[in-house]
């Protein structure tokens, strides 16, 4: 089946199943894509056909942020319908100081880098057997836009940077260009 990219955010790993049985009165979904906190992975969902593992760029609000996440997960289950899809979001300290450092090696593996940066962070550190159940990565606004991702085919990559923005030119410097990534998320 032929789903139009982008259909994964970041770094979609596998959807992992569990062999107990659960107990679905206590499971807390959260059907309100727009929140800039999804925790799918975190509380007990049961496992979707589609998972997006989200980090939010730098300085954004909650786990997914505000202007990129959320319209990103309503324009997937627009696609694939709620119930097929889980949205986690990633905890970290999405502040500028973790950017200008350009994520950190130690914090890939417990996912605290920034954005985009955690992509290519953590891809390297994925095992082949890991890496090849990965179906898609999204980067928004990538600041090492054309590097390769490690460990993943660039057919299965898809990066969405503007011209004249700065951060995916590699500075430092946000200009408006960036603010408006967003508009690939629909």
């Amino acid at each position: 089946m032929f789903l139009p990219t982008p259909i994964i955010a970041l770094l979609t790993l596998l959807p992992f199943a569990s062999s107990s049985p659960l107990d679905l009165s206590l499971v807390k979904r959260a059907t309100d894509l727009t929140l800039t906190s999804q925790n799918d992975l975190t509380n007990g969902t049961p496992c979707k056909a589609l998972t997006i593992i989200f980090a939010r760029g730098t300085v954004s609000p909650g786990n997914v942020g505000e202007n990129v996440g959320p319209p990103f997960f309503q324009a997937v289950a627009n696609i694939t319908g709620i119930t097929n899809l889980a949205a986690q979001g990633v905890n970290y300290s999405a502040d500028i100081f973790g950017f200008l450092a350009g994520g950190s090696a130690s914090g890939s593996r417990t996912m605290a880098a920034l954005g985009a940066q955690l992509v290519h962070n953590s891809a390297k550190l994925l095992s082949a057997a890991t890496a090849a159940k990965v179906s898609s990565v999204v980067m928004f606004g990538d600041p090492f836009n054309g590097t390769a991702v490690t460990n993943i085919p660039a057919s299965k990559v898809v990066t969405y940077c503007h011209a004249g923005d700065n951060i995916c030119e590699g500075g430092i410097v946000v200009l408006a260009p960036h603010h408006t990534v967003s508009t690939h998320t629909h």
